[in-house]
């Protein structure tokens, strides 16, 4: 399977893994799946980071590779791709990870229930 993290996800599973289930575990470690991190997610961590809103690794490159994720970058597709979204959600990065997990054909793993209108695959836990 191929995922896409949301960001609270990534957080969790490099800070906090026990907010994530064993079902999620075990999607995160199978080394069958290929579990993309967006540069989307980077950049709203290093942004929320830099304004005191959370806390996350310096070496945020350096864990993803750790962990054996692949990076997902932003490219104009996905970037375009946003304008066709209906307004459900107004958080401008989950709207770009949207995009991105259509554009891509991803999954997307994330326990926010408002992503589940759109017309994207949904990891079911």
């Amino acid at each position: 399977m191929k995922v896409l993290l949301d960001t609270h996800i990534l957080l969790w599973w490099l800070g906090d893994p026990l907010q994530l289930d064993e079902k999620e575990l075990r999607l995160l470690k199978d080394p069958r799946n290929t579990i993309y991190v967006s540069s989307v997610s980077a950049w709203e961590i290093s942004i929320k980071k830099a304004l005191g809103k959370l806390k996350a690794p310096d070496n945020l490159e350096e864990a993803i590779r750790a962990s054996d994720f692949q990076v997902l970058p932003m490219t104009i597709a996905h970037a375009t791709g946003i304008e066709k979204l209906p307004n459900y959600h107004d958080d401008p990065f989950d709207r770009m990870l949207i995009s991105q997990a259509l554009c891509e054909g991803l999954t997307f793993l994330t326990h926010d229930q408002r992503i589940k209108q759109y017309d994207v695959k949904v990891y079911k836990r």
